[in-house]
């Protein structure tokens, strides 16, 4: 009899050596005359257990990891097939802390199954919301989402429902669904872990949102470095295909969805909506004025829903469960879950899923287990590179759009980069208006040239021993920020200032500031480490 064994594929997984192991695996169980399958799934999200290898036996899914090649010969020595004893055992998945604790809606099946596998989706749970979707006409689906209270995981966090009916009211019988999986934020993975862990999902999400607004043509816009995300996506589209789950006849329903994945080329910019239309259309990626929105004129020229990965793999969820349901997690105007991502300096690194109000320490410590170094936390930043940084005195700030909001920081895509006391912010604010010079479409004046003189203003500060020199440049950067703030054409520039000014705010020693006093003293040498979203507007 075969026992069946779950290694992930996940491109986090394969980089530390789950192929390897795979390998290991097959050619050991052959040595042993040893009966074994082994199916290829995504990611639990537990990164800094991977690869973790989990074994189908009587007392369920038993899991082993970190599991390096030269370990596997010892796993078969020790009974792994029937769930023996092993240093590097973890015991069940579900049983262990870090997961029990979660509200997995989105990622539920991710690292359970073979991720382009119709029949085990389908066994999972898969397909129920559009099903229910095929029952119902345009209008009553949209209204399902505007009832959950479903914000965009990208970006703005703009009301998905809403965005869906300025789309549904638009006249004429082309329109699109766009799925922005131009995924460049630091510390975020979200959207890679679900595309090559349930891609099936993401279809399912994206066809719901076809059959609310009429649309019957989707595009995937994927992010160039993610090429095991388009392999998957491609082998998840033409099992969809094949199953009568897209296409011409939906389920024998007369309704019809077909969707196709487009590679980006590389440029940051093009996670802002307009510029990912620009490019989608064959033209250079630069963001566009608004009005008209996306929503009245969109992907050439027709009506085009735009949302990220996460955002239309929680559709099905809210179909299949009500959008009362999903409205019943989280708190104030954030509802349902978030899925964050830990990453940086900590320990315990991967994506947690929970609903809205979870706060940092939490996550921070209760999830990340601290910092990876093992010295203090100094700073977090929230939502990617463009998101403020947040000292330790506000990590009891729970997790919503509009807490963070008020601290000029936002939820972003939920990624979540940690520091300890040996990251030098000065440094790091330098970093964001160089990452902005270099990203910057080039198309309007205060994110194109502020970017530039941010970073000559930023390494005269750091670097004068000259007291009025130095406050000469405080002023004029908070001058500039400002300009960049206000007058710039997208978020790109509009918010590369919010982690220069809360670098400076709440660790002014980094840029030679004692007590609200400026200090003679030159620039640090401590190291430092270091896309925006497109889900703005309807």
């Amino acid at each position: 009899m075969s026992t069946t064994i779950f290694v992930p594929e996940d491109s986090s997984a394969v980089s530390v050596g789950a192929d390897a192991v795979v390998a290991r695996i097959a050619d050991e169980a052959k040595t042993r005359g040893q009966s074994v399958h082994i199916v290829r799934t995504g990611s639990r999200g537990m990164y800094w257990l991977e690869p973790m290898v989990e074994v189908a036996t009587e007392a369920g899914r038993i899991a082993y990891g970190p599991v390096a090649p030269h370990e596997v010969a010892s796993l078969f020595e020790c009974g792994w097939l029937r769930g023996g004893d092993h240093p590097r055992r973890l015991g069940k998945p579900e049983d262990m802390d870090w997961l029990k604790k979660q509200t997995r809606l989105v990622f539920a099946r991710c690292g359970l199954t073979d991720p382009v596998s119709i029949e085990a989706f389908v066994e999972h749970g898969g397909f129920r919301g559009l099903a229910c979707a095929l029952s119902m006409p345009g209008p009553a689906i949209v209204e399902e989402v505007v009832r959950s209270g479903l914000r965009g995981r990208g970006g703005a966090a703009f009301p998905t429902g809403i965005k869906w009916q300025t789309v549904l009211a638009q006249p004429g019988p082309e329109k699109y669904v766009v799925c922005n999986a131009d995924e460049g934020d630091s510390g975020s993975f979200s959207d890679r872990m679900l595309m090559e862990g349930d891609p099936l999902l993401l279809l399912e999400g994206m066809t719901i949102a076809g059959l609310a607004v009429g649309a019957e043509r989707g595009v995937i816009y994927l992010r160039s470095e993610y090429p095991k995300a388009a392999r998957t996506l491609a082998r998840a589209i033409a099992a969809a295909l094949e199953a009568g789950y897209l296409g011409k006849d939906i389920l024998g329903s007369g309704r019809r969805f077909d969707v196709e994945v487009r590679v980006g080329a590389g440029s940051y910019i093009c996670g802002e909506e307009t510029a990912m239309l620009e490019s989608l259309e064959g033209k250079r990626g630069m963001v566009r004025p608004k009005p008209p929105l996306p929503a009245v004129a969109g992907l050439f020229g027709k009506p085009t829903v735009i949302n990220n990965v996460v955002t239309l793999a929680s559709v099905p969820v809210i179909l299949e469960r009500g959008g009362e349901a999903f409205r019943a997690l989280g708190t104030g105007r954030s509802r349902g879950t978030l899925p964050i991502q830990l990453a940086g300096n900590v320990r315990c690194g991967g994506l947690v899923e929970a609903p809205f109000g979870i706060t940092l320490r939490e996550l921070v410590y209760e999830y990340g287990g601290g910092t990876a170094s093992g010295r203090p936390v100094k700073a977090v930043q929230v939502g990617g590179p463009l998101g403020a940084y947040l000292s330790e005195a506000e990590f009891d700030l729970p997790i919503d759009y509009e807490t963070l909001a008020a601290r000029s920081a936002m939820v972003g895509h939920g990624g979540i980069v940690v520091f300890d006391d040996g990251a030098d912010m000065g440094r790091l604010a330098r970093y964001a208006m160089e990452f902005c010079a270099v990203e910057s479409c080039g198309k309007c004046t205060p994110c194109r040239i502020g970017a530039v003189r941010g970073v000559e203003i930023i390494e005269r500060i750091v670097g004068s021993r000259d007291s009025a020199a130095k406050q000469q440049g405080i002023e004029l950067l908070r001058d500039l920020c400002d300009t960049m703030v206000k007058g710039s054409l997208c978020a790109m520039g509009g918010m590369t200032p919010f982690p220069v000014i809360s670098a400076l705010d709440k660790f002014p020693r980094d840029f030679g500031i004692k007590g609200g006093a400026l200090e003679n003293a030159g620039p640090k040498d401590d190291g430092s480490e270091n896309g925006m979203r497109g889900d703005a507007r309807p």
